[in-house]
């Protein structure tokens, strides 16, 4: 079990070119690159609303690759929500997640009290691989949520973010500093997550 810190760490998951570092930077900082740069490991901080007062929310970007299974480990050990994302266009991107969702179990020992979302980026594609139907059933199968987003069009990436926090059971948490949820959107309505074309 993690320490319970002013920190609460939030690490994304996916193999190479499914959006992670995209998601993130649009999440963050607000931008959206077209170019693809492969990452090692980058770790972005946010504060947050959190139990009626503020701490950081850090996201740990990891690399797409499985070069480096030591870092992986220690990202899981540390973390106190997880983000796993594929891409919708590649079936095989999905099925990358499966090892690490096996890890993150193995390591945690069980998922039933950790926010675990699984994200299918680029909805906004229409060469879709991954059917909506198909990974909501994985999203069933492995106790989690699942939210399709668009990193691009800025589609769902706060509400990604805002309803992994909703998740968290043993602390308020928020986007909002006031520490109050926002209900912009009705949870359900979130969690279909059906990307619509414009």
């Amino acid at each position: 079990m993690p320490e319970q810190s002013n920190d609460y760490r939030v690490v994304v998951f996916g193999a190479g070119g499914v959006g992670k570092s995209s998601l993130v930077l649009r999440f963050v900082k607000g931008t959206f690159r077209d170019t693809y740069i492969p990452t090692i490991e980058d770790t972005y901080r946010q504060v947050i609303g959190c139990d009626k007062s503020v701490c950081t929310l850090q996201i740990t970007d990891t690399t797409g690759s499985h070069q480096f299974p030591a870092m992986q480990r220690l990202s899981i050990s540390k973390g106190h929500a997880f983000i796993l994302v594929f891409s919708v266009t590649s079936k095989q991107s999905l099925e990358e997640l499966g090892p690490i969702y096996k890890l993150i179990v193995q390591i945690k020992g069980s998922v039933e009290d950790i926010p675990v979302m699984l994200v299918g980026n680029k909805c906004d594609e229409t060469q879709r691989e991954v059917d909506t139907r198909e990974a909501q059933a994985v999203a069933q199968e492995w106790k989690c949520a699942f939210m399709e987003t668009s990193a691009k069009m800025n589609y769902n990436v706060k509400e990604l973010f805002q309803e992994l926090l909703t998740l968290e059971t043993r602390r308020n948490m928020s986007l909002n500093i006031d520490g109050k949820r926002s209900s912009k959107q009705k949870r359900t309505d979130r969690l279909k997550g059906k990307c619509v074309l414009m």
